[in-house]
């Protein structure tokens, strides 16, 4: 008698499934009558498993890894229907394809195929039904849940502050008491990482049971929930938690009550939009700070921050150079640093000339070559007209498709010029009071390292050291 293995899998995609035991007493009713038997020890079972891909079904792998030795165990894998095994097409081919150069083969016992090269066709449109299948599944799933959140109803578990009843978001007294308590410390100047720690110290956990770190501290603080809107990506799945400015997400109005008044909302995100603009995604904001240009110095070679070096007399050093990997030493004296700036601050102030840092932006508008478009579209015309002129063009087309062209380079252009150009600041005259007051305070020994190094954030963007022509470049922000 022939040894076989049986593939089960239940999904939560759909209900018009047989269940576990359901499937194996059928694969097995099947296999006896082909003198086929099924041990206990090779029945694989996937539950609430997507078969879309094979990297989540943990006994699908353990049963292809089984398959694929020497001594295979046995010689057919069993399934209810070809879907249990997947529903990725090209997926479905190289398993099957691996597997029968071990002599496994894949049956269906509830869609039998003939033998030969029409049976195979006939697996593959199978195998491509369930496919479309699982396709348009996710279409109206994604169209079901951006409608919902349209909608403005719950779309995920609730977050902290929050707990779910009949499909709504209701406050709970004690966390909404939390989350007043966060918004309301970190508008009067504590650290995310300073509330953490205090909350910890309450005994106050995460729904998981977690003590609170600066990273729940930090979404919290851009959870718009909290005033009363949901958030959810068009893409079909829950908002990244991280990525608050993907231009998927959609935040509207929800169903539920707000635990947070928009004006203080308003003074948090303003806070946290100039916290990021201070410091870069590396830098940590509550680190001790006890040199004014901390983390604001770059290595000219290397681009690395230089950090301050254990020597005699207070200087900074490249990060890189001190662990090895620069080759060139940015050794700086911080006295002589702190006055260079402070020099410099006081002449761009004095002559309006501001040296400001590029704008950031996304990674696909930086490689676009408008240069190269523009110069492809300048080629257009040029044998649009050449098509004119042959007699190939009439007026007519000849004028529209000029106009068409005209119009794409203008667009191109305009997006250049957005693109490349960095603006002076509109007000120049109070720019430069700025700069003189953060002159004035650097110069006051009775201020803090610390408050000086906030202070100078909020004008610097980064300073680059060139010792080789022992010069400071200081970029601005805009």
């Amino acid at each position: 008698m022939k040894i076989a293995a049986a593939y089960i899998r239940v999904s939560d995609e759909r209900q018009d499934e047989y269940s576990p035991d359901s499937q194996l007493k059928l694969i097995r009713d099947f296999a006896e009558k082909n003198n086929t038997y099924v041990p206990d020890e090779y029945v694989f079972f996937d539950n609430g498993i997507s078969a879309k891909s094979s990297k989540k079904r943990v006994e699908f792998n353990r049963m292809i890894a089984m398959a694929k030795e020497k001594n295979t165990p046995f010689s057919t894998i069993y399934v209810w229907k070809f879907s249990r095994f997947a529903r990725n097409q090209e997926e479905s081919i190289v398993f099957k394809s691996l597997l029968r150069k071990n002599n496994v083969d894949v049956i269906s016992i509830s869609e039998p195929v003939v033998d030969g090269v029409f049976g195979s066709l006939i697996e593959r449109i199978i195998e491509w039904m369930d496919e479309y299948y699982l396709i348009r599944l996710s279409g109206e799933v994604k169209r079901g849940m951006t409608e919902k959140a349209g909608r403005g109803e719950a779309m995920c578990h609730p977050a902290l502050g929050y707990t779910l009843q009949n499909g709504k978001y209701i406050p709970d007294e004690s966390e909404a008491a939390i989350i007043k308590q966060i918004f309301s410390d970190f508008a009067n100047g504590k650290g995310e990482r300073e509330i953490a720690q205090s909350l910890g110290n309450q005994g106050i956990r995460t729904h998981r049971g977690n003590l609170p770190d600066n990273r729940l501290i930090d979404y919290i603080l851009h959870n718009p929930v909290y005033i009363g809107k949901i958030r959810w990506s068009t893409e079909g799945k829950a908002a990244s938690k991280r990525d608050y400015d993907n231009e998927n997400i959609m935040i509207v109005d929800g169903c539920h009550e707000p635990i947070i008044d928009i004006e203080l909302w308003n003074v948090v995100q303003e806070r946290l939009k100039m916290q990021k603009t201070m410091y870069g995604n590396r830098q940590r904001k509550e680190q001790p700070v006890d040199w004014m240009l901390k983390g604001l110095v770059k290595c000219s070679c290397c681009g690395a921050t230089l950090i301050k070096a254990q020597t005699a007399c207070p200087s900074m050093q490249c990060h890189n150079y001190a662990r090895g990997s620069c080759r060139t030493s940015h050794s700086l004296s911080i006295r002589k640093a702190n006055k260079a700036v402070t020099d410099a601050l006081e002449k761009a102030a004095k002559t309006m000339e501001f040296s400001f840092a590029p704008l950031k932006t996304k990674q696909t508008e930086k490689q676009i070559d408008y240069n190269s478009l523009i110069a492809k579209e300048n080629e257009k015309l040029k044998r649009c007209k050449e098509a004119y002129q042959n007699g190939i063009d009439t007026l007519d087309e000849y004028a529209k498709n000029k106009k068409s062209i005209h119009d794409n380079i203008e667009y191109l252009n305009s997006k250049k010029s957005i693109n490349n150009d960095v603006k002076n600041p509109a007000d120049k005259v109070s720019y430069e009071k700025k700069v003189m007051n953060i002159v004035e305070m650097i110069k006051d020994p009775a201020i803090s390292e610390k408050a000086k190094n906030e202070a100078i954030r909020t004008i610097i963007s980064y300073i680059i050291y060139d010792k080789a022509n022992s010069e400071l470049a200081i970029y601005f922000y805009i």
